[in-house]
């Protein structure tokens, strides 16, 4: 199945991952949470697909504080989402379709209910304990001022007291306190886990918050010069890489080539490519791609940067147009705005005025997405559902959302819970199939109006988006010019991006406003919509053989 026609290159240096979201993406036991033995259940429908790996959200035993990002213990399956055993089950299952297997690993934090943070809380200040995480005491004459002026990602300070008046750091919710990668515990509790789950099977990993684990021992308030970010206190640090190290040495003790993919939020893709240099990791998320508009000479940049960076250290580029922490992209393309993220009002901007979204327009422009995103050189990652066209579910009633962002922020930002709703499977209502026959509700709803975007709906329809992935998915697989390679850009009329690839492709995509005839070609492989005429309408994209 695998996409390595040398018969040497790595899998991951151009393979196609589905990102499952395991609560949402299909419900094995009836509880309206998604499981291992749903993912299970839908081996099948992602074979056919026609990815080569699946990353799953974190499965391991936890409270739940964030959706699972709060690690109470990296060597069990929560009770949520199965068993160990079933997890092995999965693995080994997904093997046997062609499928690999990438859990998300989190090692910028634990839960507060991890056994370590538990025995950090009962040995008291100084203790070797408290150590594995960032404990200082507080500022002001009796320590009641916190160490620093740090911020959470999710609203409200980085720092919560204790009862015996120490502070810990955690960068997101109180919930997740985080480590300290200056102790050697550390360091040594983590390559144990990652064993662990490479002896299991596992193909690689996708590192969350990979950019935040060192922090300047200083602690030095945050400045707010977003230029000085070489300085920056907890963020991109240099320090970060030497752990990479260590983990890609553990990596390449297995055979079968395993892979990480760096959850890295960079501010420049030269410095997201100090990642990826040999010896480090081997592929990082593309955010620039993911927030860049629809505008040709923006996305032209992003992918020219993207290519020239990774290039200069080998790493292959990787291309993402939505995740489970930012706003679907169909709705995304269907506003004429700039990318907004959730925690936007946060940084301390006014609360950007979002005007409802032409969805129509927003499918339009998702389609053709997806031929210019698996056109391009290197790998692509696909988020759960965005081969249905599903949109942002943006009016989720108020009693219904769980993203912690909501209760942090003092319920004024809505969080991340509208690209979270479960599947549409099957059927003509909510549940949609995400479930067996009488299954509980959903744990978020699900819109009526899906009904035409189930997988089933889709299934025997040529000019669904579903197909349209399909296609595209097993023509990269089958055309020499598609995977990992070199790329050059054609002239082409004002607001058109054309490139070629050899052998004899060519992509096209029109982002001007008016129908565009396409280059010299032998023959239409596919488009994102009907031609006009032989045109190439506006935000419509083609796959051309010459």
């Amino acid at each position: 199945m695998q996409h390595n026609r040398s018969g040497e290159r790595p899998w991951w240096r151009d393979a196609v991952i589905y990102q499952v979201y395991i609560r949402s993406f299909a419900d094995g036991d009836g509880d309206g949470v998604g499981d291992i033995e749903g993912i299970r259940s839908r081996l099948p429908y992602l074979r056919d697909l026609g990815v080569d790996a699946l990353w799953i959200n974190p499965w391991y035993r936890s409270p739940q504080a964030d959706a699972g990002y709060d690690v109470a213990d990296f060597r069990d399956i929560d009770p949520l989402f199965g068993t160990l055993a079933d997890a092995e089950k999965l693995i080994a299952d997904a093997h046997e379709h062609g499928l690999r297997i990438i859990p998300d690993i989190v090692p910028n934090h634990t839960s507060d209910q991890h056994r370590w943070f538990r025995d950090a809380l009962a040995a008291g200040p100084g203790a070797p304990e408290r150590h594995r995480y960032v404990f200082r005491s507080g500022r002001g004459a009796d320590g009641a001022e916190p160490p620093n002026n740090w911020r959470s990602v999710f609203g409200g300070p980085a720092w919560t007291r204790v009862a015996d008046g120490e502070w810990y750091l955690h960068l997101f919710a109180p919930e997740q306190p985080d480590l300290n990668w200056a102790n050697p515990e550390v360091h040594d509790e983590f390559a144990e886990v990652l064993r662990f789950w490479f002896d299991r099977g596992v193909d690689g990993f996708r590192i969350d918050v990979a950019h935040g684990l060192a922090k300047d021992p200083a602690l030095p308030d945050l400045t707010g010069s977003p230029q000085e970010h070489l300085a920056h206190p907890h963020w991109d640090r240099d320090e970060v890489h030497e752990i990479y190290r260590r983990w890609r040495a553990i990596a390449d003790e297995y055979p079968g080539d395993r892979k990480f993919v760096a959850e890295a939020w960079a501010p420049s893709p030269e410095r997201l490519a100090r990642y990826l240099r040999p010896g480090g990791l081997h592929t990082a998320f593309n955010f620039d791609f993911l927030k860049c508009p629809w505008e040709p000479e923006r996305m032209r940049d992003v992918i020219d940067s993207t290519a020239a960076s990774l290039s200069a250290v080998g790493a292959p580029p990787t291309w993402v147009l939505s995740n489970h922490d930012v706003t679907r992209h169909v709705t995304r393309y269907g506003r004429d705005a700039e990318w907004v993220p959730h925690d936007r009002r946060r940084l301390g901007e006014d609360e950007p005025v979002l005007a409802e979204p032409d969805l129509d327009l927003g499918v339009r422009r998702a389609r053709a997405a997806a031929l210019l995103m698996l056109a391009l050189p290197g790998g692509a990652y696909v988020y759960q559902g965005e081969e249905l066209g599903l949109p942002e579910v943006e009016d989720l009633p108020e009693e219904s959302l769980q993203d912690p962002i909501w209760e942090r922020s003092g319920r004024t930002e809505r969080g991340r819970d509208g690209c979270r709703v479960p599947l549409p499977w099957s059927g003509d209502g909510p549940p949609f199939g995400f479930g067996p026959p009488d299954s509980a509700s959903p744990w978020l709803p699900q819109p009526a109006e899906w009904r035409d975007r189930t997988a089933e709906a889709q299934e025997a329809d040529p000019a669904s988006m579903l197909e349209l992935y399909r296609t595209a998915l097993r023509l990269r697989r089958e055309l020499d010019a598609l995977g990992e390679g070199e790329m050059r850009w054609l002239d082409a009329p004002e607001g058109v991006l054309a490139f070629h690839r050899d052998p004899g492709f060519t992509c096209v995509v029109n982002m001007s406003g008016a129908p565009q005839p396409l280059p010299e070609h032998e023959r239409v492989l596919l488009t994102s919509a009907d031609l006009d005429g032989g045109l190439l309408p506006p935000d419509a994209a083609a796959w051309l053989a010459d």
